[in-house]
C-alpha cells in the first residue's frame, strides 16, 4: 500500500509507507483520483517528531479494518507539515474556523477539488470524553458526502469564503509594495519608536513573574519576541532596561529548566507546565537554531553572573545540533522524535527522564542525593516515579561546579539508552537560521576567548551553507527539502529564500568571505522575481489549484510569526540588511513597507510579530553600517568584537582582512542593477568600496552610506559607537 511514500524525502511520510491505508502524497494525482472515483479526500497532516501523530497512526492507520474503510470510501493523502507548510496553513485555517482550535495530527475532509467541508485534529479509536471515535467520524463524513452532497458543497463554499476573508486581511496588514512611487516621508521607521516602547510595556504586563516567559501553560520558547527585546535593549529608549530584564529572565529560566536538555544541550519544543519543568520532548531544528543565536547575544550583553550560563547554553546547544542533527554533507536534519522505542513500544521522553534509583546506579547514593536535591523531582514528575532534570533554583558556584563534574557521567549513561529517531529531512530555510545561529555563536565564543569553539562552529556554519547552496539550488531556484543528499519536492517558500539569506549575511559578517554575501543577494533578487506579483507578496512562488480553491483566493503572505519567524518578517529583515550593504533606497523602502503590520500589531499582539518588531527596531536605529578593513588580523578582530559588544540594534558589519591585494569594489548603483537582474555573480560589497586600512586596521561607521571619520583602534570605535 505504501509504495507511493517509501521514497519520499519526508521521514513522516516514510513512517507511514507500511500502513494498510493506501496513502497518496499531496498533489494533482490524488485529487484527480478522487474526482474519478467521486469520493471525498481525507488529508492527514502531521510531522515525524509528533507524539500524538504516532498515537493516532498506531490506533487507526495501522488497523486493517479502519484502513479498509478509508481505502473504500476516500482518497487518503498524507502530508508532512514541515515539508508542505502551505498545505498545513490552508487546512489549519479551516480546522480553526470549524473548531476554534488546532493542532497535530490534523484530520481534514475535502471535496475532490480540495475545498474542506469537515475537519478536526486527533480522533481516538473509541468514543471518549465526548469525542467521537475516528470510525464514527469517517462514517458520518461519508454519509454527508454521498447522501447530502448539496449541503456538503455549500459548507465547503462557506469555509472557502471565510478563509478568503483571512487572506484579504493578510494583504491589508502589509504596506504597498509598488516602489515606483515611493516617498520616504512618513515611512514606518520614522513613526515607530513609540510603538516599540509600548510593545515592551505590553510584554512586561504579560510576563510570568514567578517562572519567566509570557503567559501560562503551555509555554513555548518565545524566540522571535526575545530577539526583539534584545535589540530594543540596545536602543536609545526609556524602555531599553525593561526589555533587557524581560529577555534575561526568560533566557535564564529556560536554560535552567526541563525544557532544556541539561545533559547534552538543545531545547524541546515546549513545556506543558508553567514552570518549564516537563517538556513535550521533540527537539526541533528551527527552535534550537534561533535559541543558539539568542544565548550567544545574551552571553555578550549579560552581566558577569549570567555570562557563563549564557555562553555554555549557546555552545552546548550548538554542539548538540552538530552531533545530533548534522547530516552527511553538512546540512542539518529537521528534528528528533518526542518518543523513544523501548521494548517495542513508543515512550514519550523515554530517553530523557530519570528515577532516583537510576541516578544512584550511575552516581552512587551521595552524588545522586545531591543531584536530586539540586533538581526538582516533584514538579518535573512524569509517570512511574520518573522525572525530568531541571534546576529547582539557581545553583551556587560551588553547586554548579559539582554538577558540571557529575554531568558527563549521567550523559554517558543516557547515551547507552535507546535514542529517539531523527527526521533526516533538510529544510532550506531552517538551515539558514542554523547558519545564522552558529555564525553568531562562533563570533561570541571568539569575542569571549574560546577560539577553538569559534572555529568549530564556523566550520559547521560554512558546511551547512555550502550544502544548501550545492544541493537545494537547481535550475536557478531553491528547493525546500532534501533527503540523503538529494533535493526533492516543491520550490522553497518565502521563508526558505529569506531564511537562507539571513544565514548567509550572518556568515559573511562573521567571516568576511564574500561568497556568502553574493549568494544572499542572489536569493533576494530571486524573491523579487518570483514572489512579488502586482505588488502582492506571497509565501509561495507557485500555488496549487487545490489550495487556491480551499482558500477561496490566491494566498497572500502571512506576516505573523509561528515558532519560527514568518517569511514576510525574514524578507523584510534581509532587505534592510541588503540596503545597508548596498545603499539601495528601493530595498530599504520595500523593507519598511513590509513592516507596516509590525507597527500596527506591536502593542495589541506583540508576540505574533516579534521578528518584524526586531527588524523595525533596527530600521528605527539606522541601522548602523560598519566596514572594518585591515591587514592585521588581531586588530580587525578587536574592532569586530567592539562593534558586536557596543553596536546599536541590528548593526550591519562588513569585514575584510587584506592580503596585500586591493579587492574589487562595486557601487551601490551597480549592486542594485545586478540584483534586479537576478545575477548570482553580483558585484562586491559596496559598503567596502574604496575603504583603505593604513598599516593596521580601520573602521568606517556609517548610516545611509554617510560615514563618520574613520578610526584606527578598537577603543576609538567603541567611543564612536557609544556616541562619546
Amino acid at each position: 500500500m505504501g509504495r507511493r511514500l517509501q521514497d519520499q524525502a519526508s521521514a513522516y511520510l516514510r513512517q507511514h509507507a507500511d500502513n494498510p491505508v493506501d496513502w497518496w502524497p499531496f498533489g494533482d494525482e490524488a485529487f484527480e483520483e478522487a474526482q474519478r472515483r467521486q469520493v471525498p479526500v481525507f488529508v492527514s497532516v502531521g510531522y515525524a517528531a509528533c507524539h500524538w501523530c504516532h498515537v493516532m497512526a498506531h490506533e487507526s492507520f495501522e488497523d486493517p479494518e479502519t484502513a479498509e474503510y478509508l481505502n473504500r470510501h476516500f482518497v487518503n493523502i498524507k502530508v508532512d507539515r514541515e515539508e508542505r507548510p502551505d498545505v498545513d496553513a490552508a487546512y489549519m485555517a479551516a480546522v480553526q474556523a470549524l473548531t476554534g482550535q488546532g493542532g497535530w495530527p490534523m484530520s481534514v475532509f475535502t471535496l475532490p477539488d480540495g475545498r474542506a467541508f469537515y475537519a478536526g485534529t486527533y480522533y481516538p479509536p473509541r468514543p471518549v470524553q465526548g469525542m467521537p471515535a475516528f470510525r464514527q467520524v469517517l462514517e458520518a463524513v461519508n454519509e454527508a458526502f454521498t447522501a447530502r452532497r448539496t449541503e456538503t458543497e455549500e459548507a465547503a463554499g462557506r469555509i472557502a469564503a471565510h478563509l478568503a476573508g483571512a487572506q484579504q486581511g493578510n494583504r491589508r496588514l502589509l504596506g504597498p509594495l509598488d516602489m515606483s512611487a515611493f516617498s520616504p516621508e512618513g515611512s514606518a521607521a520614522d513613526v515607530s519608536a513609540a510603538a516599540l516602547s509600548q510593545a515592551v510595556e505590553s510584554l512586561a504586563d504579560q510576563e510570568d513573574p514567578a517562572y519567566g516567559g509570557f503567559g501560562q501553560a503551555p509555554k513555548f520558547p518565545p524566540s522571535t519576541v526575545l530577539r526583539f527585546l534584545q535589540l530594543h535593549a540596545r536602543a536609545d529608549s526609556s524602555t531599553a532596561a525593561v526589555a533587557a530584564g524581560l529577555a534575561g529572565r526568560t533566557l535564564a529560566a529556560m536554560a535552567l529548566s526541563g525544557t532544556y536538555d541539561q545533559l547534552e544541550g538543545g531545547f524541546a519544543r515546549y513545556a506543558v507546565d508553567r514552570r518549564w519543568a516537563v517538556p513535550h520532548f521533540e527537539k526541533m531544528l528551527y527552535d534550537n537554531a534561533q535559541l543558539v543565536r539568542l544565548y550567544a547575544w545574551w552571553a555578550r550583553d549579560a552581566a558577569p553572573a549570567d555570562r557563563r550560563l549564557a555562553l555554555r547554553t549557546a555552545l552546548d546547544t550548538a554542539d548538540w545540533m552538530i552531533s545530533r542533527l548534522q547530516v552527511s554533507g553538512g546540512g542539518f536534519a529537521s528534528s528528533l522524535d518526542a518518543d523513544t522505542v523501548i521494548d517495542g513500544r513508543r515512550v514519550e521522553g523515554g530517553t530523557y527522564v530519570w528515577t532516583r534509583s537510576g541516578l544512584e546506579e550511575v552516581l552512587g547514593a551521595e552524588d545522586a542525593g545531591f543531584v536530586a536535591g539540586l533538581m526538582d523531582p516533584e514538579s518535573g514528575a512524569v509517570e512511574d516515579g520518573a522525572f525530568t532534570l531541571h534546576f529547582a533554583r539557581r545553583p551556587s558556584p560551588e553547586d554548579e561546579e559539582r554538577w558540571l563534574r557529575l554531568r558527563p557521567r549521567l550523559a554517558r549513561a543516557r547515551k547507552a539508552r535507546p535514542q529517539p529517531e531523527r527526521d533526516g529531512k533538510v529544510v532550506a530555510g531552517w538551515n539558514g537560521l542554523a547558519v545564522a545561529g552558529l555564525a553568531d555563536a562562533a563570533a561570541a565564543a571568539a569575542d569571549l576567548g574560546d577560539g577553538p569553539a569559534a572555529d568549530r562552529l564556523l566550520d559547521a556554519a560554512r558546511a551547512a551553507a555550502a550544502y544548501v547552496l550545492d544541493v537545494h539550488v537547481q535550475d536557478g531556484r531553491l528547493l525546500r527539502t532534501s533527503h540523503d543528499g538529494a533535493a526533492q519536492g516543491i520550490e522553497g517558500l518565502l521563508e526558505d529564500y529569506a531564511g537562507l539569506a539571513e544565514g548567509l549575511y550572518a556568515l559573511f559578517a562573521a567571516t568576511g568571505e564574500v561568497r556568502w554575501y553574493r549568494e544572499a543577494e542572489w536569493l533576494l533578487a530571486t524573491v523579487e522575481e518570483r514572489f512579488l506579483t502586482d505588488g502582492l507578496l506571497r509565501d509561495t512562488a507557485e500555488q496549487t489549484e487545490q489550495l487556491v480553491r480551499a482558500q477561496g483566493t490566491a494566498a497572500a503572505a502571512d506576516p505573523l510569526d509561528g515558532p519560527a519567524p514568518s517569511g514576510t518578517a525574514l524578507f523584510a529583515g534581509v532587505l534592510l540588511t541588503s540596503a545597508a550593504y548596498t545603499g539601495s533606497a528601493r530595498r530599504r523602502a520595500m523593507a519598511e513597507s513590509l513592516l507596516t503590520h509590525a507597527a500596527l500589531l506591536s502593542v495589541r499582539a506583540p508576540r505574533a510579530v516579534g521578528w518584524a518588531m526586531g527588524v523595525l527596531q533596527a530600521a528605527v536605529a539606522g541601522p548602523q553600517e560598519l566596514a572594518v578593513v585591515g591587514s592585521d588580523a588581531a586588530e580587525v578582530a578587536a574592532m569586530l568584537a567592539e562593534a558586536r559588544r557596543d553596536g546599536g540594534p541590528g548593526i550591519v558589519i562588513a569585514p575584510r582582512l587584506l592580503d596585500g591585494a586591493q579587492p574589487d569594489a562595486g557601487t551601490a548603483a551597480a549592486a542594485d542593477a545586478a540584483v534586479t537582474a537576478g545575477a548570482r555573480a553580483v558585484p562586491d560589497v559596496p559598503l567596502l568600496a574604496a575603504r583603505g586600512a593604513g598599516d593596521g586596521a580601520r573602521a568606517y561607521l556609517c548610516r545611509g552610506m554617510v560615514c563618520a571619520r574613520p578610526v584606527d583602534t578598537a577603543e576609538e570605535l567603541g567611543e564612536l559607537l557609544r556616541g562619546e
